[in-house]
C-alpha cells in the first residue's frame, strides 16, 4: 500500500500554508472554520484540535491551513506535517464518506514508428498538459516518471493528455518488458498516485513573453495544431513550432516523446509534414528542420 509523503510550502498569504501529499486526498474543494464543521473529515478534525487553528481548506491534494497569529509558523510545521503523515499512515482517513469505488484502471501497449519507443494508454486523462522527461534528474515533480527511470532500460518519458510514451535503451528489448511495465503504470495510477505535480513544473518555468508572430507563422502553428499534432500523438509523439525564418522560408520544429530519435522521423518530415505545408502555403515553405532530431 501506497504511504503518504506529506510537505509544506508557503502560500501567497504569510498565515496560510500549504501542505500537500503524493496521494490523491479529496475529489472536490471544501472549507472549514470551526471544528463542528469536521465530523465526516477525521483528518481535518484533527487539525481542529490543536490550539493555533483558524482555517482549513481540503483541495485534491492538499491541506491548506490558515493559523491564527500566536505563533510562528517555524515553530510547527516540520511537526504538524509528521502529524498529518502519521495519522494519514497509520489508518486515519481523510472523508468518512469518501467513494473507494474508483472506476477500474486499464492500460494497454501500443506499438510505435520508432522501435525504441512504447506507448502505454491510459483509459482516462492523466495529465492536462504535455511533459518530457529526458533524464531522472528533471523528475523531482513527477513521481511517475521518476519510478519509471528506476527501470534500468528507460531512457526518457513523454506524457500526453491520456498515454505514456517511454524510449528505451536500445540494447533493450520491449517483448521481455512491455507487461510489467504496463502492469507498473496501472497500479500507480489505481492507487491515486501523483503523476505530475503539474503547478510545481508551471512555476519553475520561466515565463514566456507574448511572441508577436508573423502571419505565416501563425499559418503554420495552425496547421500544425489543426492537422498535424493529431497524427503525431496517435504514434506517442508530439510536435512544437519553434521557428519559421523568413529570408530562407525554413520551417524549425521541435519533436517530442516516441517521435524525438526515431529512425523514420526524417522521412515524417519530409514526406508528410513538410510536404502537406508546402501544399497549404504554396512559396512560402522551402524545407521543415527538426532542431532536435
Amino acid at each position: 500500500m501506497n504511504q503518504h509523503t506529506i510537505k509544506f510550502k508557503e502560500t501567497s498569504r504569510e498565515e496560510e500554508l500549504e501542505f500537500y501529499s503524493n496521494i490523491f486526498l479529496s475529489e472536490k474543494r471544501i472549507e472549514f472554520n470551526k471544528i463542528e464543521e469536521t465530523n465526516d473529515f477525521p483528518v481535518i478534525q484533527q487539525i481542529f484540535y490543536l490550539p493555533f487553528i483558524k482555517k482549513v481548506t481540503l483541495n485534491k491534494h492538499s491541506i491548506y491551513i490558515e493559523k491564527l497569529n500566536i505563533l510562528k509558523w517555524e515553530d510547527v510545521q516540520e511537526e504538524l506535517c509528521s502529524q498529518l503523515q502519521d495519522f494519514l499512515n497509520n489508518g486515519g482517513l481523510v472523508s468518512k464518506n469518501q467513494i473507494k469505488k474508483a472506476s477500474p484502471v486499464t492500460v494497454y501497449a501500443e506499438s510505435t514508428p520508432n522501435p525504441n519507443a512504447m506507448k502505454f494508454v491510459v483509459n482516462k486523462r492523466i495529465v492536462n498538459d504535455i511533459f518530457e522527461f529526458k533524464s531522472i534528474e528533471e523528475t523531482n515533480d513527477s513521481p511517475l516518471a521518476k519510478s519509471l527511470f528506476g527501470f534500468p532500460f528507460v531512457k526518457e518519458v513523454f506524457f500526453d493528455f491520456n498515454f505514456v510514451s517511454i524510449i528505451q535503451n536500445s540494447e533493450y528489448d520491449w517483448q521481455e518488458n512491455v507487461m510489467d511495465v504496463r502492469e507498473f503504470i496501472r497500479s500507480f495510477i489505481q492507487d491515486n498516485n501523483t503523476i505530475v505535480f503539474e503547478e510545481n513544473i508551471k512555476k519553475s518555468k520561466p515565463e514566456k513573453q507574448n511572441i508577436e508572430y508573423d502571419d505565416v507563422s501563425k499559418e503554420i502553428i495552425k496547421i500544425i495544431d489543426e492537422n498535424i499534432k493529431p497524427a503525431v500523438a496517435s504514434d506517442g509523439g508530439n510536435i512544437l513550432f519553434e521557428s519559421y525564418e523568413k529570408d530562407t522560408k525554413k520551417v524549425n520544429v521541435i519533436l517530442q516523446g516516441a517521435c524525438s530519435g526515431c529512425p523514420s522521423s526524417t522521412i515524417t518530415l519530409k514526406s508528410g509534414i513538410e510536404t502537406m505545408l508546402k501544399d497549404m502555403l504554396p512559396g512560402m515553405i522551402s524545407e521543415v528542420n527538426a532542431i532536435n532530431g
